[in-house]
């Protein structure tokens, strides 16, 4: 019960740090807008099966990624991003599609479709938590914003995907039921199976 309570109290900490880094930072300290990269990692052996990462901050399952560096291309920063994230070099092989996000947290995801080309799933202090996840059986703690990403990473499609989304309450709703959630039944065990390796 203890870890329960002390987790959630981390959990507020969290709550006002991302309430500041979503409602205030945007709009008072940084002059351009936000590009986030994120990457579909598909696995070799099961190309249904997709990697999914549970951050430290605010948690459930998302795509392992971040934002690019001073100099860096959005490709570049992808491959540094998951390399440290889950410990996997990883190839870029298709640009999936860009989500303009408006509301909370203004930014555009930049998607992509990568194969991994070295390493062994490594969680890290950002990313505690690893999995592969068949895209019929995505978790339950998966954050809503990411189903159609995993979509449009397997449809056939002539051009990359473009779309607009409101990042309203009724997402920060249910962002905060996934992470309380997670918080209440401590973290996942890590879904870990090497690329190229069958279960």
């Amino acid at each position: 019960m203890r870890g329960r309570l002390l987790r959630l109290l981390h959990g507020l900490f969290e709550y006002a740090r991302i309430a500041w880094w979503g409602l205030v930072s945007p709009r008072v300290a940084e002059s351009r807008p936000l590009l986030i990269v994120q990457a579909v990692i598909a696995h070799d052996a099961r190309p249904t099966r997709v990697l999914l990462a549970v951050r430290s901050d605010l948690l459930g399952w998302e795509l392992p990624g971040g934002t690019p560096e001073a100099g860096e291309t959005p490709e570049e920063a992808l491959v540094r991003e998951v390399l440290e994230e889950t410990g996997l070099q990883v190839e870029p092989l298709s640009h999936v599609g860009d989500w303009v996000r408006t509301g909370f947290r203004p930014h555009t995801a930049r998607v992509y479709r990568c194969r991994v080309v070295a390493g062994i799933e490594t969680p890290s202090h950002e990313t505690p938590r690893l999995g592969w996840f068949d895209l019929e059986a995505l978790p339950d703690g998966l954050f809503p914003w990411y189903r159609a990403p995993l979509r449009e990473a397997f449809a056939k499609r002539d051009a990359p995907a473009r779309a607009e989304e409101r990042q309203g309450l009724g997402r920060i709703a249910e962002a905060m039921r996934i992470d309380l959630a997670m918080r209440w039944r401590g973290l996942p065990e890590s879904a870990s199976l090497e690329p190229g390796r069958d279960a």
